[in-house]
């Protein structure tokens, strides 16, 4: 029997949610859904990720309509705008008036009013819903989810965002003005400023020749002090990148808040700079890094880089 919090139709049916897109993020968020008793048509570009998720109970799509048909809800989690438009143009013999759509991909709010356009078109329910967290929290069920969207889709998303989030914040009932895109951009320049100046005193340290700890020690349990701060010092003094949230991902987030900015005649030198360091370590093939990586942008000379470890 699907539990109660994964029957929103109050017939004991599940919603039955389409996940287009099951990368790391796409891919720990169906597992959650699942969990949640919900049923799940998953589809991926890359037929093999959607496929790995048919041992936790999930429909393996072969194409976006055929993940769609019939689904309550359909949640995108693809890279960005364009790849997030061309999947619901794919889906579009699938899609039926009045479905719910949670947009879940971070693409910034010039990207949002155009897929909200593609909704109005098909007779779709839109909900701006990008979710703030990385890997681990994704895979936990503990993402802050951001939605804009009509009070008429909120009982559809109910077990869907309580099922892949710890908290779900309502900006606003309409999706098309990208509120909760917008938010989001705000949050990921915090983040991405914490993870750079995170990288950058470490980096400073190594070159000062000053143990990477005492810093640490310093600013413990004071007001210069933040799990953020412990979470990407670690990951760096192990010398461990494995990515939670990849270099390649954080630059595409941090174009679009210098984009949003620049539109809107805001300077943002610090968000600009950071960019300049994820595309360094692009540009050295490193974009399927961690973000953390940031500590290697520091340095010119990838063969002289110190050991992120401590002393």
């Amino acid at each position: 029997m699907p539990s109660a919090q994964g029957d929103s139709r109050g017939d004991g049916t599940p919603t039955t949610v389409a996940v287009l897109g099951t990368g790391i993020m796409g891919a720990a968020m169906a597992r959650n859904l699942l969990r949640g008793g919900l049923a799940v048509r998953a589809w991926n570009r890359t037929r093999a990720k959607a496929e790995a998720l048919v041992a936790d109970g999930a429909y393996c799509a072969d194409s976006p309509a055929d993940a769609v048909r019939g689904a309550d809800v359909v949640l995108t989690v693809l890279n960005d705008g364009p790849r997030v438009l061309a999947a619901m143009r794919e889906a579009s013999d699938g899609l039926a008036p009045g479905t719910v759509w949670a947009q879940s991909a971070t693409v910034g709010d010039a990207a949002t009013a155009e897929l909200a356009g593609f909704a109005r078109e098909h007779g779709l329910a839109f909900v701006d819903a990008p979710v703030l967290g990385t890997k681990q929290p994704a895979e936990a069920g503990e993402l802050l989810v951001l939605a804009a969207g009509p009070d008429s889709a909120r009982a559809a998303l109910a077990p869907v965002f309580d099922a892949v989030g710890r908290r779900t914040t309502w900006v606003g009932e309409d999706g098309s003005d990208g509120g909760a895109s917008k938010l989001k951009l705000v949050l990921n320049s915090w983040v991405a400023a914490l993870n750079h100046a995170a990288a950058e005193a470490i980096a400073l340290a190594h070159g000062l020749g000053v143990d990477p700890r005492a810093f640490l020690d310093s600013v413990s349990g004071g007001p210069l002090d933040n799990g953020y701060l412990r979470l990407k010092t670690e990951s760096i003094l192990a010398g461990d990148f494995t990515p939670s949230f990849s270099v390649d991902n954080a630059l595409k987030d941090a174009r679009l808040i210098v984009e949003a900015g620049e539109r809107r005649g805001v300077a943002l030198d610090v968000a600009r700079a950071g960019a300049e360091r994820f595309e360094r370590l692009v540009d050295r093939g490193l974009g399927e890094k961690d973000m953390a990586a940031s500590y290697l942008a520091s340095f010119d000379d990838p063969e002289k880089t110190p050991e992120p470890r401590a002393e």
